[in-house]
């Protein structure tokens, strides 16, 4: 062979051997077939849904706006009871009423509601032209006031009045009912609520210890509370009406009829009685 040819020969081996060999990398098309496919979502699942959340939210607002206007309308009644016990007897406008209650970031729609619905018909709260103001069950000034309802229940035979209906009428009623002193009797009653009752001392008289033992002689518990009422109404005396808690009488359950009802069947044939024979134990022998 050329020596000329085994040089190049040998040339080029060495030049093959210095120089790096790079790999060819997958095509793009090759590697994003690899990759996972995304699920696609239904159109019309998604849809249903968003309905349905956009419904679950207007029920929801429709919840939270009604429980924010009976909010509204239980901060003013407290309100008004709070002045009203605190000696703030004068009447508002409603505007004075949402100032005071920090209620001025209520809609125009809510405060129409309140002047023309909640307010209007609520029983605690009484309207004088066009202003508002507190209305309890007794409507006391002072003291004095409470002296003669007080009077006048027990003259008319009314009984006592309840201490949270004096308190929610009476401005400052602790004060009051403290410097009434022993003109008023506290009764407890067994709910722990109490009653407030005039104390009358003209009754307070000493009574024969034989009267007492003739009072206490005539027995009574064998006649029932409406015949006692009954005689004394006969006798034009009035009784004291129970201001106490009523008592819820038991339902009665009906009683099960014991034993089972017996079922009457109809006969038929009644005619040709002594006529038919029983062919159930076979054909009868002729005698």
């Amino acid at each position: 062979m050329d020596p000329a040819l085994l040089r190049e020969r040998e040339l080029f081996k060495k030049r093959a051997l210095s120089t790096p060999a790079v790999e060819k990398r997958q095509a793009a098309s090759d590697s994003g077939s690899h990759k996972k496919k995304k699920p696609k979502v239904d159109k019309e699942s998604s849809s249903g849904s968003k309905h349905s959340t956009e419904s679950s939210n207007g029920n929801f607002n429709i919840k939270a706006s009604s429980g924010y206007k009976f909010g509204c309308l239980a901060k003013i009644v407290n309100y008004m009871k709070t002045r009203h016990q605190n000696g703030d007897t004068h009447f508002l406008t409603l505007d004075e009423i949402l100032d005071e209650t920090k209620l001025l970031d209520i809609s125009m729609k809510q405060k129409q509601w309140l002047m023309t619905e909640a307010l209007v018909s609520n029983p605690k709260i009484e309207v004088r032209d066009g202003t508002y103001g507190f209305k309890p069950k007794y409507n006391l000034k002072d003291k004095k006031a409470l002296l003669r309802l007080l009077d006048k229940h027990d003259q008319l035979g009314l009984g006592g009045v309840l201490l949270d209906d004096v308190e929610e009428g009476l401005p400052n009623s602790a004060k009051a009912i403290k410097a009434l002193g022993d003109q008023i009797i506290f009764v407890t009653r067994p709910d722990k609520k109490k009653i407030l009752f005039y104390n009358d001392k003209h009754c307070q008289f000493a009574v024969d210890e034989e009267f007492q033992k003739l009072w206490r002689s005539v027995p009574v518990d064998s006649i029932d509370e409406e015949k006692i009422e009954e005689y004394l109404k006969k006798q034009g005396i009035s009784s004291m009406q129970e201001t106490g808690p009523k008592k819820v009488l038991p339902v009665q359950k009906r009683k099960k009829q014991g034993g089972q009802r017996k079922r009457h069947f109809k006969t038929h044939n009644n005619h040709l009685a002594g006529v038919l024979e029983d062919y159930s134990d076979g054909v009868p022998v002729k005698k």
